[in-house]
């Protein structure tokens, strides 16, 4: 959804092929069925291993060695820190910090193959500056930024390149009801298609020399405020 199906259809614009993963199999083939020829949904736990191993090998099967993974699927938890669980907790780094790190192992056998590769892992302006009540969301966000700086290192042998992308508030089923902000230099939230467009623009040969580096897509909002954020804008 929101997000994730915004880039599948971007990319697909521009000639690729898709495999689309998601635990959420309605929406996932939902949007598949629009490009029958060009996306293959597989149903993929980001949280399990063994589904990254399903899903590169179904890609492999449809399309040939894997040469871009977009690692996006994430998930919110505002709870202030004295009220989170263990459990709270772990259920966001899971999904949010495991499963990039999953991702990025699981493709790189396939990228290998391939002969070069762009891994695009989605964080937020949550890893780049703090948010109040969201220690789990933060941590995580933080942590997909370092993985990808250090995995950008590992893998520049191999031609695998490797970016995170930081998104401000973004017009999806996740931020529904949230209220367009006012202080940054853009006023409103993004559609998700101009966060897409970065991503297709890291997976393309046109970013060929980039590897290891943020991409801030926020509507000026770090500018403006100089890393402070209030509560709910992201």
């Amino acid at each position: 959804m929101g997000m994730g199906a915004a880039h599948a259809r971007l990319f697909v614009q521009h000639g690729a092929k898709v495999v689309i993963g998601d635990i959420n199999e309605s929406a996932g083939r939902a949007v598949a069925a629009e490009f029958p020829d060009s996306i293959v949904f597989v149903r993929l736990d980001v949280t399990s291993q063994a589904s990254w191993e399903a899903t590169v090998e179904a890609a492999e099967a449809a399309f040939g060695p894997v040469t871009v993974l977009v690692n996006n699927a994430g998930i919110v938890e505002a709870i202030p820190l004295e009220s989170m669980s263990e459990v709270d907790y772990r259920r966001v780094i899971d999904v949010n910090q495991i499963g990039p790190f999953l991702g990025m192992r699981a493709v790189i056998p396939s990228m290998k193959k391939a002969g070069h590769g762009s891994i695009v892992n989605i964080s937020s302006t949550a890893g780049l500056a703090p948010l109040p009540n969201m220690v789990s969301s933060v941590s995580s966000k933080f942590a997909v930024r370092g993985m990808s700086r250090a995995a950008s290192l590992d893998l520049a042998q191999y031609a695998i390149r490797v970016n995170s992308v930081h998104p401000g508030g973004v017009r999806t089923q996740m931020a529904a009801g949230a209220p367009e902000p006012q202080l940054q230099a853009i006023k409103r939230n993004a559609d998700p298609e101009e966060v897409s467009h970065m991503v297709v623009f890291l997976a393309s040969d046109e970013s060929s020399y980039c590897t290891g580096a943020e991409f801030v897509v926020d509507g000026g909002f770090q500018n403006v405020v100089g890393g402070r954020q209030p509560r709910g804008e992201n």
